[in-house]
């Protein structure tokens, strides 16, 4: 079970999962919850993600939370000024530098938290987001429903032939499976067998 960290100490949270999982609906009730305790917050996006809103860090049920869309991960470092909680959404979409500002910001006695996809359409790490898993403080997975056989889901399977990484959509785009029903699809499975190190 996730507990609040104590207020002074700075520390990274990672809320990970596939597609649908309610990633962003955590972090929103995270920062809510921060804003409840009298605890100056700020959010950041990536600029790439313009999905729901182009300045609003929006969940898959339409709660939304205004944020500052950024470029870049060290945008983040000059705009956080007097921030003790920062949130992080669509971790998966910024460059590798987000995990040393994660950890500068952690130094420093800030809060960080993160939400992003860990693992993208082919079922391999996603942008920085094992790295940030590796030196965070806390990991919370969090699973969607397989949308074939119901049983819990952890990997996001794209649905359209679109073969580029970075790929926005929602449930016309994507579906969340579990491991069988993912591993069930022969092009899936074709494309996990050639991208993985451990053969």
């Amino acid at each position: 079970m996730f507990l609040e960290p104590k207020c002074h100490a700075g520390s990274i949270e990672v809320i990970s999962g596939s597609m649908f999982s309610g990633k962003t609906e955590e972090l929103i009730r995270r920062l809510r919850r921060a804003q409840i305790a009298k605890l100056k917050t700020a959010i950041f996006k990536p600029a790439t993600d313009t999905r729901y809103s182009k300045t609003a860090v929006v969940s898959h049920d339409k709660h939304s939370v205004q944020s500052i869309v950024v470029n870049s991960s060290t945008d983040i470092l000059a705009l956080c000024t007097n921030a003790q909680v920062i949130g992080i959404d669509e971790a998966q979409f910024f460059d590798a530098n987000l995990t040393s500002v994660c950890r500068t910001l952690a130094h420093r006695g800030i809060r960080v938290i993160v939400a992003g996809l860990d693992m993208d359409y082919l079922g391999r790490p996603f942008g920085p987001m094992g790295n940030i898993m590796c030196i965070a403080d806390d990991v919370t997975k969090v699973h969607a429903i397989c949308t074939r056989c119901g049983s819990i889901a952890q990997f996001s399977h794209r649905l359209s032939d679109d073969d580029k990484l970075v790929s926005l959509g929602e449930k016309n785009t994507y579906e969340p499976l579990c491991r069988e029903c993912y591993c069930k699809l022969s092009s899936v499975k074709e494309l996990v067998n050639d991208n993985c190190d451990c053969n």
